[in-house]
């Protein structure tokens, strides 16, 4: 591979640009046709994310752009090819999830020896019906830190993961026989709507709100499984308020949506962490249900235990969005709107 470093800016300092060439092999036309998409929209989705200009005749590619962003796109065309060529079928989603694992930030703060020991591997969650694989720095970080730690918070907007992770860290938990039970824990709080009196009992009158956590655990675990595991009690749905009074031992527990929790609740949920548990708080700080008025125990956690010993917190952002690629422009939106209206109030009906 040639690489070619063209000087650097002096009217700003930017990172220098850099021309890499390389070819790809075997030098299949369908297969390169399948790389680069229609009407090259893969190659120009990668330029558009990494900040590089793609260029290609037949198999031999150059890629132009800072050094780190260069580097970060080729290896992401090699291991693009390499799956094509083993019959994986390449989509915008495709594309996009593997430029989430680039994680061209992380790549940039790296030393210059790519085997340095402050590089950790990367971590595959292994359930009984898939393996998941964290993509980028932060769900590795998210990951590594419940692997680590009783107590994690992972706060960020939603498609980043968050809910999803935990999930996959408990079935693997309870599959590895490190917990004996895992419990899904949500405030039942309504997002803007009134929902009325709901039919059916306590965990009929909670399943709408735990919906999520339900889809992750039929993928990792199956519906059967799943099934006898709620009947067992080995998994248990519970709505936050009936936490109240209960140790939770050898346990794996995930609170899901804690921005709509208030302070008091965030409080006695923490203090119900018993021997051998691991919990994990799941929220997004922008989407808060709660009165107005009443502080997030969420946002207020943040706050009182940044600095306690043994608490992770992994604070996640919109490059970090595994959804379709519109859900990370639309966070973006939105937080750019609210940034330039701080005092912009909601109108009341």
């Amino acid at each position: 591979m040639d690489t070619v470093s063209a000087p650097p800016d002096s009217a700003d300092g930017a990172e220098p640009a850099q021309q890499q060439s390389f070819t790809l092999e075997p030098n299949d036309a369908r297969h390169l046709a399948a790389l680069c998409g229609q009407l090259d929209a893969h190659l120009r989705q990668i330029e558009v994310r990494l900040g590089v200009e793609i260029h290609n005749r037949s198999n031999h590619f150059t890629v132009s752009g800072p050094a780190a962003a260069a580097a970060a796109s080729v290896a992401l065309l090699k291991n693009l090819y390499a799956e094509v060529v083993a019959g994986v079928t390449l989509s915008p989603e495709t594309v996009h999830l593997h430029l989430q694992q680039a994680d061209l930030e992380h790549l940039v703060s790296l030393p210059d020896n790519p085997g340095a020991s402050d590089v950790e591997p990367i971590t595959i969650i292994r359930t009984k019906r898939t393996s998941i694989k964290p993509r980028g720095r932060n769900q590795q970080g998210y990951v590594r830190a419940i692997q680590r730690h009783d107590i994690n918070f992972g706060i960020g907007p939603a498609g980043t993961g968050k809910t999803y992770l935990a999930v996959a860290c408990a079935v693997q938990a309870l599959l590895d026989e490190q917990v004996r039970r895992i419990l899904l824990v949500r405030p039942a709080v309504e997002a803007g709507e009134r929902l009325g009196f709901l039919p059916g009992d306590l965990s009929q009158k909670v399943d709408p709100y735990l919906r999520p956590l339900y889809d992750a655990l039929y993928e990792m675990l199956g519906f059967e499984t799943v099934t006898k595991y709620i009947e067992r009690n080995i998994i248990e749905v519970a709505p936050l308020a009936f936490m109240r009074g209960r140790t939770l031992n050898n346990a794996f527990i995930i609170l899901d949506e804690a921005q709509n929790t208030t302070r008091e609740q965030m409080k006695m949920f923490l203090t119900r962490i018993g021997f051998g548990s691991t919990a994990v708080i799941t929220g997004d700080a922008t989407q808060i249900d709660l009165p107005r008025g009443q502080q997030s125990g969420l946002t207020h956690a943040t706050q009182v235990l940044e600095d306690v010993q043994g608490i992770t917190f992994t604070w996640f952002a919109n490059k970090d969005v595994v959804r379709h690629p519109l859900v990370q422009r639309v966070v973006s939106a939105y937080d750019e709107f609210e940034a330039r209206s701080p005092k912009l109030e909601r109108r009341e009906p």
